[in-house]
């Protein structure tokens, strides 16, 4: 009986689970926000958010390196990303903000954690929203008609059209991630079905033939050793990047308590069918040095099995992927400068939020530094995807690392009887929180096992001698009295907060 209630306490599922518990503070930072996403949008973007470039074009070339043994790499850091989305839903149910894991690094580090969260998060998607548009553009080089357009033509225009999107209103933000999830989930149980069904039928892909023959006759699970896995995990963390947008969007859903413990439960479930699954169909439908970095692997099987046309609808489920990443990298950015820069460690044109309640200047910066992904695509068109994929892998793992630091601090305060947690929590916490922050230091050290590792490990560090000169140089006009206090017994004290924030 002991080990039942023991067991029911760690999973934060009782069997009449009380309200959540509600923070005493709010942060200033978010006022100015529209609450126009509906649970439905919250559900797609849970989905949407961790199905993107990572799977559609970059498990085409880790597969092609890794084999069948990646499977494994996916299964586990898919593990951790859960474990680290439960940790973030435990502070978003508490207090939903749009600043997210910057605001909760506000209250329970200090604007030092804030900073460093906020600027590895940006980090991540910046370097992210440069991947996307050169997906974008190899994607379209997939049809010979477009082939005459220069790489760097193609990834401009995608930033250009994404950009003008994020401007317009958080409402078409939501409707375009529902419909592009939707899109996504579709093709991918598409897939499935009919990789299962060749899988059965040892049907024709190509030159080969679906079933175990794809892994036993090709070099086993591990064509390559086991060392060249361990050194593309950091491609399999960029893979699960945006899992943790739900909790950005949670200050702008109409109901995030309710519907988030609902997202972002079924993710596990997610995770298992559509990553893990995913990747073991494709290392069984073909042999592993049948898929190309350059290529889709969905569209290397769909056109192998020689559907008319498969290969072209493919290509274009797999653009709206790339562009659903893209909108989404600007949306949350443009949200976590803004925070930052109200802060002032940020730009102060992070600040401006447009008529539409979307933060222009945050999200005007981040395209701005698109820019760079462009002018990479002129420099290396050929190995754009895979340096930048890279360092956003590192300032994923950096972003996760930092959101588990946060929620030990905040179970620090719980400790001390200085806040309350909620009945949704992270399971195994505090002890699952360094099992993951152990794990995703050994993904960014294992990057010196190759050679572009090295050149990553070396981009970062430069990374981090900025961030820590940028902190000494703003630390003395930074803000820390960004968290007011509310008076939660007063229901007429929300009402007037969000009548302050519409003004605002």
């Amino acid at each position: 009986m002991a080990t039942e209630e023991a067991s029911r306490e760690a999973l934060a599922v009782p069997e009449s689970a009380p309200e959540p518990v509600a923070a005493d503070v709010k942060d200033a930072a978010d006022k100015g926000y529209a609450q126009e996403l509906k649970p439905r949008h919250i559900q797609m973007i849970a989905i949407g958010g961790s199905i993107g470039t990572g799977l559609f074009l970059g498990a085409g070339g880790r597969l092609s390196q890794g084999g069948a043994g990646l499977t494994i790499a996916y299964a586990i850091c898919g593990v951790f990303a859960f474990l680290m989305v439960r940790a973030l839903g435990e502070l978003a149910i508490r207090r939903p903000s749009s600043g997210a894991f910057v605001s909760y690094a506000r209250e329970f580090l200090g604007e030092r954690g804030a900073y460093v969260t906020g600027w590895l998060f940006f980090l991540d998607w910046s370097t992210t929203v440069m991947a996307d548009i050169t997906a974008v553009a190899v994607y379209f080089h997939y049809w010979q008609a477009m082939q005459s357009i220069p790489q760097w033509v193609l990834a401009l225009g995608a930033l250009a059209l994404v950009f003008i999107m994020n401007l317009m209103s958080v409402k078409l933000f939501g409707e375009a991630e529902f419909w592009f999830a939707a899109i996504k989930v579709t093709t991918i149980v598409v897939f499935m079905v009919v990789a299962i069904w060749s899988i059965v039928t040892g049907g024709s892909v190509g030159h080969d033939h679906a079933g175990f023959a794809n892994i036993t006759q090709h070099g086993g699970f591990f064509p390559q050793g086991l060392p060249i896995v361990f050194a593309l995990t950091l491609g399999v963390v960029f893979a699960f990047g945006g899992t943790e947008m739900v909790g950005v969007a949670a200050g702008e859903a109409k109901d995030a308590k309710t519907v988030l413990p609902k997202a972002i439960n079924s993710m596990i479930i997610r995770i298992a069918i559509f990553y893990v699954g995913s990747v073991v169909l494709m290392a069984l439908v073909l042999p592993y040095n049948a898929y190309s970095p350059n290529e889709s692997p969905f569209v290397t099987f769909f056109s192998g099995i020689g559907v008319p046309y498969a290969g072209d609808v493919i290509q274009v489920v797999v653009l709206t992927a790339a562009l659903s990443s893209l909108n989404a990298g600007l949306y949350a950015t443009g949200r976590t400068l803004r925070s930052m820069a109200i802060a002032g460690s940020a730009p102060k044109v992070a600040k401006f939020m447009n008529r539409q309640h979307v933060p222009a200047g945050g999200i005007a910066i981040t395209a701005a530094l698109g820019l760079l992904g462009v002018l990479l695509n002129i420099v290396l068109p050929t190995d754009a995807f895979e340096i930048i994929m890279n360092l956003a892998g590192i300032g994923i793992a950096g972003t996760w690392s930092a959101i588990l630091l946060t929620h030990l601090a905040f179970l620090k305060k719980v400790r001390q009887g200085k806040a309350t947690r909620p009945a949704y929590r992270m399971p195994g916490a505090p002890w699952t929180n360094y099992l993951s922050l152990a794990f995703f230091v050994i993904v960014v050290v294992s990057n010196i096992t190759s050679a572009s590792g090295r050149w990553t490990l070396v981009l970062f560090s430069l990374v981090v001698v900025v961030m820590v000169a940028g902190w000494f140089a703003i630390r003395g006009r930074v803000n820390s009295g960004l968290l007011e206090k509310v008076n939660l017994t007063d229901p007429t004290d929300d009402a007037a907060q969000e009548a302050e924030g519409a003004q605002a």
